[in-house]
């Protein structure tokens, strides 16, 4: 009976190590700053219309999750986009997403650090954040947005920046959909 709780007890340790091997090697995951919640297709309606998204723009979708905005950002209005997310699951499924909505010359996604971001050549930002994130990237936002740049915020501010304008969404989903703008 020891010799078999010997080869169970080194099987146990055999399999510890192989997860702890596997465990270092694979890429470290990063810490979110928010939870996936999907923005509604309304809101994405109201976001892009309050941003008075053009052909012309350039949409780009902060914490971009499945990468609906932006995607919607081409479909609608034949604008360019870049989704940018930490979380490569969600990168995936934005391209799969870009690729069915058959977009995927107009837009891309990065999986990046928000405050890692190139964001320079963005006309349009969307956001759909906490509140505590908008404030840490806000002076991002001012630094490298050029001046006119619509920032369109679902349901969060930016502390005493307040928004230009404001669209209420329907009773049940109490979202508000910020417009602010960059200013210099």
């Amino acid at each position: 009976m020891r010799f078999h709780h010997v080869i169970v007890f080194s099987f146990a340790l055999l399999v510890l190590f192989a997860s702890l091997a596997v465990a270092q090697t694979s890429q470290p995951q990063h810490k979110l700053d928010v939870p996936y919640v999907p923005t509604t297709e309304e809101a994405v309606k109201a976001m892009l219309k309050l941003a008075d998204v053009k052909k012309s723009d350039i949409v780009y979708d902060l914490g971009c999750g499945d990468g609906r905005i932006v995607i919607a950002a081409a479909k609608e209005y034949g604008a360019h986009g870049v989704g940018i997310d930490i979380n490569p699951e969600r990168i995936q499924e934005a391209e799969e997403n870009a690729k069915k909505a058959g977009v995927e010359k107009v837009v891309r996604f990065e999986e990046k650090d928000l405050s890692k971001a190139d964001i320079h050549e963005a006309t349009v930002v969307t956001l759909f954040l906490l509140e505590k994130v908008n404030l840490k990237l806000r002076p991002k936002l001012l630094r490298d947005l050029k001046p006119e740049t619509r920032i369109v915020s679902n349901t969060f501010g930016m502390g005493d920046w307040k928004p230009a304008r404001e669209v209420r969404l329907s009773r049940e989903l109490t979202q508000t959909v910020k417009t602010l703008f960059a200013v210099r």
